[in-house]
């Protein structure tokens, strides 16, 4: 083993630590407390994962990325060998198994809920394409990230509860995407520092928005109006999703309904905030996202 790889082993299995520390500060439950155990450990293994992926592509020293990233590409495929190797006529033995604490963590759901690969491995491609691309000049550019980026996860969330199906795979997708797009939104600042930016560069100009606008203390009265329509597009995307919601009953409705709740929330506090997402980070408060979950759980058909 080189020393080059214990490093990265390091690194990555840090990383996983922290992850459920970090959960509490996302725009929505990672794991809601009615759910029942096994779904709820599931759930934080996924996002312990997808936390450890996305710390790898913006957290850790710029020059281990790529070699960060393409090892955790390679212990999602060692899993999935392993695991295959399971089966009757093979030996376990001589596959090798999974390196990293938070790939490990995903044998139980790849097992128990039968998640393509392919999934993983996108989200993985997600924090690959950062590190090259930083600037979308549409809209349709910036949707394609967030097929890799976002709509993975709630495919995953379908395969958690049994209930994938084409239909609702494809519902999840508007879901997932608005759900990026909003914290797109609440960390355009936070982005923009960080040398990236998630606005449609043809949206920037069509409302005179430059990427020195982005580095104010606060936002001025063209970045408002931009941020407005941004977050009504998104809003769009997830009216046109939420419909999911009503296929589906028991915990998964519960779950699903607040991932809805939480975008909602999300975009509700850019909008409370006028739209001035450099001032602070809008945050909802935890009052309107229950809010926000009992309106769409109930209202869901």
């Amino acid at each position: 083993m080189t020393d080059e790889f214990v490093a990265e082993e390091s690194w990555l299995s840090g990383a996983g630590l922290q992850a459920p520390a970090k959960a509490g500060a996302e725009n929505f439950p990672v794991a809601l407390r009615l759910l029942p155990a096994r779904h709820r450990r599931h759930l934080m293994a996924v996002y312990a994962f997808a936390r450890t992926t996305d710390d790898a592509g913006d957290l850790a020293p710029r020059s281990q990325r790529p070699d960060l990233l393409a090892e955790l590409a390679r212990d999602v495929r060692r899993l999935y060998a392993w695991l295959e190797a399971a089966g009757p006529g093979t030996r376990k033995g001589d596959v090798d198994e999974p390196r990293l604490d938070a790939v490990r963590g995903l044998a139980g759901v790849v097992t128990d809920c039968a998640v393509p690969m392919q999934l993983f491995l996108d989200l993985i491609q997600a924090n690959v394409q950062d590190q090259t691309v930083t600037r979308y000049e549409t809209f349709d550019e910036l949707a394609g990230y967030c097929k890799l980026s976002a709509n993975p996860v709630g495919r995953i969330v379908l395969h958690v509860f049994g209930v994938a199906s084409v239909r609702r795979a494809e519902l999840s997708d508007s879901i997932c995407t608005a759900l990026q797009l909003a914290e797109h939104l609440q960390d355009v600042g936070e982005d923009r520092r960080a040398g990236r930016i998630y606005l449609p560069a043809q949206d920037m100009r069509a409302y005179g928005c430059t990427e020195e606008d982005l580095l104010a203390t606060s936002a001025g009265p063209s970045l408002r109006r931009l941020i407005a329509f941004e977050a009504g597009r998104a809003r769009a995307l997830m009216d046109a999703g939420a419909p999911l919601v009503g296929t589906l009953r028991g915990t998964a409705r519960v779950a699903v309904a607040g991932y809805v709740a939480g975008g909602r929330a999300a975009l509700a506090a850019i909008t409370a905030a006028g739209n001035d997402v450099l001032s602070a980070t809008p945050r909802p408060g935890k009052g309107r996202t229950v809010a926000e979950l009992m309106t769409t759980y109930v209202r869901a058909r």
